[in-house]
């Protein structure tokens, strides 16, 4: 089992090196589920991983729901080509039709567009999927479309509660495809992740930041939040993580 991260800034994709993360993926706004990182972050992140582990950026143009325009996929196209000139081992995408089911037209351009920049480019299925119609019926046409893995919490708010859908989707991909568990997912979780199979493990491993109370400005915030608060990695949580994968690769038998 590996582990991924998701990260926000440089200094989380150093840290998730650091600790012994596998991947991240690598995006901007994750409050508003994550929208594509700017090529800057992207080199800046290429600098603080130091080749230490693979960064997937995700690329979703816009926050909001999975239905894109042809002006939404030809951007996310161009970010797809740039971001893995760069050096993104791979790209994290999805889009749905708006009847919940995977949009293959609109997927696969994304996948063209992978494949024209890097035929070795790894491509990993976002949690689009748990907003699908039936994931399973998705599953199968990612795996005709060649993807490499698929993240998701098992079709629930979260991926301990979606464990059996997450199983069922193991077994129907029967290797073709990784597995990856993420979406709510808690350090108490990871076993039985592991106990079903799952190729990989997710987590955001975010803690919040504020300097509230330093004579800070609200700049539109009109629902009351706190105006200085933002997101970092949380060096603690990835080294717990990590500890944990580790001792279940560890315990299975040779």
């Amino acid at each position: 089992m590996k582990l991924e991260i998701a990260v926000v800034s440089a200094a989380g994709a150093g840290t998730a090196a650091a600790e012994g993360a596998n991947r991240v993926e690598l995006c901007s706004s994750l409050e508003l589920g994550g929208i594509t990182p700017s090529q800057g972050l992207m080199e800046a992140s290429m600098e603080h991983a130091d080749g230490r582990l693979e960064i997937h950026p995700l690329i979703r143009s816009r926050p909001g729901d999975f239905r894109y325009s042809a002006s939404d996929l030809d951007t996310m196209a161009h970010e797809i080509r740039h971001l893995l000139a760069q050096g993104a081992r791979g790209v994290v995408v999805g889009a749905l039709t708006p009847s919940g089911e995977v949009d293959v037209q609109a997927v696969q351009r994304l996948v063209d567009s992978a494949m024209d920049a890097n035929p070795k480019a790894q491509l990993t299925f976002h949690r689009a999927i748990d907003q699908s119609k039936d994931p399973l019926a998705a599953l199968e046409q990612l795996m005709e479309l060649g993807f490499t893995r698929v993240l998701t919490s098992g079709h629930e708010a979260t991926a301990g509660a979606g464990l059996q859908t997450l199983t069922a989707m193991v077994e129907r991909a029967g290797g073709a495809l990784e597995i990856m568990a993420g979406g709510g997912l808690s350090l108490e979780d990871i076993p039985a992740m592991h106990a079903a199979g799952l190729s990989a493990v997710h987590l955001s491993a975010k803690k919040t930041v504020s300097t509230l109370g330093e004579g800070a400005i609200s700049l539109g915030a009109q629902d009351g939040s706190d105006p200085t608060a933002y997101t970092v990695t949380d060096r603690e949580v990835v080294r717990a993580a990590r500890a944990k994968v580790n001792a279940l690769n560890l315990a299975m038998p040779k």
